[in-house]
C-alpha cells in the first residue's frame, strides 16, 4: 500500500482520516507541531485516543514527525525528508489557521498562504514525480459568490468579495496550487470541505466549530440563566451546508484509492440544513427559548442579546446564507452518500454535543472538589 503523509495531522478531520487509514493498514506519516508542553507524538496519540473514546488505536503503521510549517524544510532533517518521500506518496495539506478577523490577518495569511507555498516547495523538492498533493480547502472560498459555486478555479479578489479573511486566504491558497499545476507540473488536487459535523449514524460529535460553537454559547447561557428567552439575528429559513464526518472520511478514502481524479472537488452536502431545525433542536435540549429573527437591529437588543451577537461574529456571517455548490466532478468518481443530514440526524449530534458539555462540567466540578 502507498504511504499517506498528512500535515496538520491532529486536527478534527485529519485525525479521523488518519484513524481510518490505519484501520485499512496504510502507512501514515503525520506531521505535527509540538504544543502546550506536549511532544508531537504525545499530541497525535492524545487526539487518536480522544476520537476513539479511549479505545486502543493500532499505531503500528504510524510515524510522527515534529515540523514547523513555515520553516525551511519544515525544520526536519534532510535525510528524514528523503526517507519520508522516498516512495510514491499522497500528501494531504490540512494545516490551516481558522482565525478570520482583521486583527489576525497577518497570522491568517502567514499560515494559510505562505504555509501552502512552503508545503508545495518541500513536496516539490523531495516527492517522486508520481506523488500527488492534496490541498484541503473550504467550500466557503466561494466568498459572496452569486449563483452556483463550481468545481473550478476562481480569481483572487479583494476582501470585499468575502465574508472574512479566512475565506480570502483559502481562495489565494487554491490559486497557488493552480499556478504550480500550470507552471511546474504539480500533481495537485483541491478538496473543498463545507462545515464538517458529527457522525450521521451515531450522532457522535467531536468538534465545537460552527453551529456547535453557537450551541456551546447557548448551553452556557442556559446554565447561567435557565428558562430565559433570547432573540438572535438568524434567518430561520436560511441554510447551513453540513457534511457528516463519516461521509467526508468515505470520500477521502476514495481519493486515496482512485488514481485519476478531478483537480477540484466540492465535498459538500447535496441538501443543506435549515437554521430553524438547529434552533428547534437546541430549544428541546436546553432550558432556553431561542427566537430566530431575520432582522434584529442591535438597538433593539437587550444586553444579553447584544452579548450573544458579539459572540456570533464568525457564525453570524453564515446564518443568512443559501449557498449552492456544484458536485458534478466529485460525482464522477464518488457516488453520493446514503442518507444526508436532516433535522433528525442534526438533533442526534446536538444531543451528543450537549451531553458531552454536561459531562465535562461534572468532571471539572469533581476534580475541583
Amino acid at each position: 500500500m502507498k504511504t499517506i503523509i498528512v500535515n496538520g495531522a491532529n486536527g478534527y478531520v485529519a485525525s479521523n482520516f488518519i484513524n481510518n487509514l490505519l484501520k485499512q493498514k496504510y502507512k501514515v506519516i503525520a506531521l505535527v507541531r509540538a504544543n502546550k508542553g506536549l511532544s508531537p507524538e504525545e499530541r497525535m496519540e492524545k487526539v487518536l485516543v480522544d476520537i476513539k473514546d479511549n479505545e486502543n488505536v493500532d499505531t503500528t503503521n504510524l510515524q510522527v514527525y515534529g515540523y514547523s510549517l513555515l520553516d525551511d524544510n519544515f525544520s526536519i532533517e534532510e535525510n528524514d525528508l528523503k526517507t519520508i518521500f522516498h516512495t510514491d506518496v499522497d500528501y494531504f495539506h490540512f494545516a490551516a489557521s481558522l482565525k478570520y478577523d482583521e486583527k489576525s490577518v497577518g497570522e491568517i495569511f502567514s499560515t494559510n498562504v505562505e504555509g501552502v507555498k512552503n508545503s508545495v516547495k518541500v513536496f516539490s523538492k523531495y516527492a517522486t514525480t508520481a506523488s500527488r498533493f492534496f490541498y484541503i480547502g473550504t467550500a466557503y472560498s466561494c466568498g459572496k459568490h452569486n449563483g452556483v459555486f463550481e468545481e473550478k478555479f476562481y480569481n483572487d479578489e479583494d476582501i470585499l468579495a468575502f465574508r472574512n479573511y479566512y475565506e480570502q486566504s483559502k481562495r489565494f491558497a487554491e490559486n497557488i496550487i493552480n499556478e504550480n499545476i500550470r507552471k511546474n507540473g504539480l500533481k495537485g488536487h483541491i478538496i473543498r470541505l463545507s462545515q464538517v459535523v458529527g457522525n450521521k449514524q451515531t450522532g457522535v460529535t467531536k468538534t465545537d466549530y460552527g453551529i456547535f460553537d453557537f450551541s456551546k454559547r447557548m448551553y452556557n447561557l442556559a446554565k447561567r440563566y435557565p428558562n430565559t428567552t433570547v432573540r438572535v439575528r438568524v434567518f430561520p429559513e436560511a441554510t447551513q451546508n453540513l457534511i457528516a464526518i463519516d461521509t467526508v472520511l468515505s470520500y477521502l478514502m476514495k481519493t486515496v484509492e482512485v488514481e485519476q481524479l478531478p483537480v477540484i472537488m466540492n465535498f459538500v452536502a447535496k441538501n443543506s440544513t435549515k437554521n430553524k431545525h438547529i434552533i428547534d433542536g437546541l430549544n428541546k435540549l436546553l432550558p432556553i427559548n431561542i427566537i430566530p429573527l431575520e432582522k434584529l437591529d442591535k438597538k433593539e437588543m437587550n444586553s444579553m442579546e447584544r452579548l450573544i451577537s458579539v459572540g456570533m461574529s464568525f457564525t453570524g456571517s453564515y446564518v443568512n446564507t443559501n449557498i449552492k455548490f456544484d458536485t458534478k466532478r466529485r460525482d464522477e468518481f464518488i457516488a453520493s452518500s446514503n442518507g444526508e443530514i436532516d433535522k433528525n440526524t442534526i438533533f442526534k449530534m446536538l444531543e451528543y454535543f450537549i451531553d458531552s458539555l454536561s459531562e465535562n462540567k461534572k468532571k471539572q466540578k469533581s476534580n475541583a472538589a
